[in-house]
């Protein structure tokens, strides 16, 4: 069924490791001359884009368009193959709208480090949407995510420098959502969305790697095992923490069987569809395994964006055993789907007995849609690993992408707003006069108080992080 082998405002200060190790990552993008050949042929593409700007309404939404026939190829059993090669328009659409979820989460996280909420929402759960403008997208927010992490690692995220700061050791990592009742009736299923949150700075967690697989499965026996580091965020807890005393893992499902079971004992059908990017796509790995395992009759399905690779082949065959659909967007020229095992796996592949021994083989696991950078008339083709690997660049290229033969062509009629592409890098050329990593808050944050100070002003109460255990009473759906 499936083929498996056997960002934002800050400056990133990771950007010296990309660098560093993009020689070791290197794709054969063609000669130089090749490349400014491609330029001068759509350069008045970006050109367009620039004079019509002022002249053409407001960038069109996302369509909404009835999509109960995908519900089986999206939610269901049906192959989605047909539908990635070449892209099927309303698919395109679906897999954007799941971008979008992951998006919101970048957008609306708290990155000051002089705030004493850095590290959470910025917006409580029942307003959200409404502030990052995806109301148009009808799902309602029903609980919050935090997580923490025991392992080996860097410093995953920014953290406050406070002194009375909301938390020392949680970030706000996720959330989860419900499709309203015209949404379900446009897809034809009730769908639970858990949208996983990636490192706050691109990049950031490449540098500590540990590389050490560890047992997931039900059995001690078991031979499924995942990455250590991912497992430990995802399921770390301790008493001593106000947001962790329970794990992400348990919070993710403790809300899935309330929502399952209110769903259900209505007779309506659900799905669950796990979305993440970056270090988000290896948790909504972790967590549609965990889907399955509790609950064997749920259509899962992982959408995923940037993911690298997560577990082994056992993780892998779980998932497949379990039909667990899955969906890989992968930006061509972006390293990161390559990790962890990078260095090794190719090599390794070859004495699978030994590599096995060693605990060192990670494997991919779902249907591939590949995206080409130098597809897209509007950007500067510039080599900028953590640009390939951000998350808007991904959703401008969905929307222009084709198919797999015509890889560096970009459809005509596509309608993304392309400044969108620059909320956090700087991508697009410069001819389409949309500065580099805009998405800021005006001066920064600061406000002025009643003596005329610049100063970091107080949160609105009903968005200081709420409780851990508080969830959106279920009445909202009667």
């Amino acid at each position: 069924m499936f083929h498996h082998h056997h960002q934002h405002h800050h400056t990133n200060p990771m950007d010296h490791l990309f660098k560093k190790t993009s020689g070791l990552f290197h794709h054969d993008d063609g000669d130089d001359n090749r490349r400014a050949d491609a330029d001068t042929e759509t350069s008045h593409n970006a050109k367009f884009y620039l004079a019509r700007s002022d002249q053409i309404e407001e960038p069109e939404e996302v369509a909404r368009d009835d999509c109960v026939s995908l519900k089986d190829v999206i939610h269901g059993p049906e192959d989605p193959t047909p539908y990635l090669d070449p892209l099927d328009d309303n698919f395109r659409h679906e897999i954007i709208k799941y971008g979008e979820f992951i998006q919101a989460s970048y957008d609306s996280f708290d990155y000051n480090t002089f705030s004493d909420y850095c590290g959470s929402c910025l917006y409580s759960i029942d307003r959200m949407f409404e502030q990052v403008g995806l109301t148009r997208n009808n799902y309602i927010m029903t609980k919050y995510l935090y997580a923490m992490s025991r392992a080996r690692l860097p410093r995953w995220l920014e953290k406050s420098w406070h002194p009375n700061a909301w938390s020392y050791d949680s970030n706000w990592i996720g959330y989860m959502a419900v499709s309203n009742d015209e949404e379900t009736a446009r897809i034809g299923i009730r769908d639970i969305v858990v949208p996983w949150r990636g490192t706050a700075m691109a990049g950031e967690w490449l540098k500590d790697f540990e590389f050490l697989l560890q047992h997931i499965g039900p059995e001690k026996d078991d031979d499924i095992k995942v990455e250590h580091g991912f497992y430990s965020l995802y399921s770390s807890k301790s008493d001593d923490t106000k947001y962790n005393q329970t794990s992400a893992q348990d919070q993710f499902l403790a809300e899935l069987r309330r929502l399952v079971k209110y769903f259900k004992e209505r007779g309506e059908q659900v799905s669950v569809t796990t979305t993440g990017h970056s270090l988000g796509a290896a948790l909504a790995y972790l967590a549609a395994y965990d889907a399955v395992q509790e609950f064997r009759d749920l259509p899962v399905t992982i959408i995923t964006f940037g993911g690298p690779r997560v577990g082994n082949n056992e993780f892998c065959d779980a998932l497949e055993q379990r039909k667990v659909k899955a969906i890989r967007v992968v930006v061509k020229h972006d390293f990161i789907p390559r990790m962890p095992g990078i260095v090794f796996n190719k090599e390794l592949e070859k004495v699978e007995e030994v590599a096995d021994s060693w605990h060192w083989l990670y494997t991919h696991y779902g249907h591939v849609l590949e995206i080409d950078v130098e597809s897209s008339p509007y950007l500067n083709h510039k080599r900028d690993n953590s640009g390939f690997h951000n998350l808007e660049l991904h959703l401008h290229l969905i929307d222009g992408h084709l198919n797999s033969k015509e890889m560096t062509k970009f459809r005509e009629d596509a309608k993304r707003d392309v400044a969108l592409v620059n909320k956090s890098c700087g991508m697009l050329k410069e001819e389409t006069l949309v500065p580099s990593c805009w998405y800021q808050p005006a001066f920064k944050g600061l406000v002025r108080n009643q003596y005329g100070r610049w100063v970091i002003p107080q949160r609105d109460p009903k968005d200081i992080p709420p409780p851990p255990d508080m969830v959106t009473p279920l009445s909202v759906f009667e």
